[in-house]
């Protein structure tokens, strides 16, 4: 008997067929992006009636959880993840697709003063002389924090950022600033838009901003591999590129 689903996800692909469906789909999201892909899955799952599952982490652990055999449907992980991923079989190449792109942002508590951080020269003096700064921990395998670890060496203030740093394993960085553990905080800008009593006072200067581009793919071992795609083929519609401005992210 012909699935009861079959007419809404036609919507999506003509391709689809009565063997494709599942019942849920798994996505793995990591960092800055999943705010976005949970407005996707819910908009996915009153078109298709198919329940999405989101799961939230850095691109590290979610790199290490796919490696590790996890079953899932897409990943939304940033761009050189997921190429890395697609050369090893992990996800289907085909399928991928870029979704936004961010960068990194500075935020202070509401209500203190922000520093000026236009130049480089500002920057680098407005990280020396906040008493303490919380950013994500490199090791996390969060992208903010791993190109930041970078960028002090560059700057020459490795040592002093480490004595005076708070690495957060994953989350929100800027909640710091909330309970007031550091007076400045370093994460992606669509990460700090989310953390309630608190100022994003700009991007880092454009000579040593970096950005992040997340991509997404189907699993090569989804269930469902036309709903996988259908599911990736709503990043392109304006609803969705509408949440990625809401976040403060580029749609691509």
């Amino acid at each position: 008997m012909p699935s009861p689903r079959l007419p809404l996800l036609f919507l999506f692909s003509a391709s689809l067929h009565v063997n494709a469906f599942a019942d849920e789909l798994k996505v793995l999201a990591a960092g800055a992006i999943a705010p976005v892909v949970r407005s996707v899955a819910a908009d996915f799952e009153k078109r298709s009636g198919v329940r999405v599952t989101v799961d939230n982490a850095t691109a590290g652990v979610m790199d290490k959880r796919i490696r590790g055999g996890e079953s899932f449907d897409v990943a939304v992980v940033p761009d050189g993840v997921l190429d890395k991923l697609g050369r090893e079989r992990y996800v289907d190449a085909k399928s991928g697709r870029a979704i936004a792109r961010v960068g990194i942002g500075v935020a202070v508590k509401e209500g203190t003063p922000a520093p000026a951080i236009a130049t480089v020269p500002q920057f680098r003096k407005a990280l020396l002389d906040a008493p303490s700064v919380a950013l994500i921990d490199p090791r996390a395998g969060g992208s903010s924090g791993v190109y930041l670890e970078r960028l002090f060496y560059r700057l020459g203030i490795a040592a002093q950022m480490r004595a005076k740093q708070m690495l957060v394993p994953g989350g929100l960085v800027a909640q710091k600033l909330v309970d007031g553990s550091a007076a400045l905080a370093l994460h992606q800008e669509s990460e700090i838009l989310q953390v309630k009593g608190t100022r994003l006072v700009g991007p880092l200067p454009a000579a040593i901003q970096n950005y992040t581009v997340y991509a997404g793919a189907a699993s090569a071992q989804a269930a469902a591999p036309a709903q996988a795609r259908a599911f990736l083929s709503l990043f392109a519609q304006e609803a969705a590129r509408g949440e990625m401005r809401a976040h403060g992210m580029t749609p691509q």
